[in-house]
């Protein structure tokens, strides 16, 4: 199902993926320890600037910050809304 949404200028849309729920040893986080997911898949992709050329496509899997981005949901899924700047790298 394709989203109603086109980011504008260099702004990209990222659907965040799950945390963690098990460490490498087996050991299971509660929820209230689990940290906030720095990994997404790229889902719209704006036009960008006149100096400035996008460099990731959607269906790109990235890497960002940990506070990067504004929160948003649509059609009862969570969202990251950000600058292509805040995108540390392609997976």
């Amino acid at each position: 199902m394709a989203l109603n949404i086109q980011p504008l200028s260099d702004r990209v849309l990222v659907e965040p993926l799950a945390a963690e729920t098990k460490t490498a040893s087996g050991i299971i986080i509660p929820e209230t320890a689990k940290e906030k997911p720095q990994k997404g898949i790229v889902v719209a992709v704006g036009k960008g600037k006149k100096d400035h050329v996008m460099t990731v496509k959607s269906g790109d899997t990235v890497l960002y910050g940990k506070y990067a981005g504004t929160e948003l949901k649509l059609e009862g899924k969570d969202y990251l809304i950000m600058r292509e700047d805040d995108i540390l790298a392609i997976v």
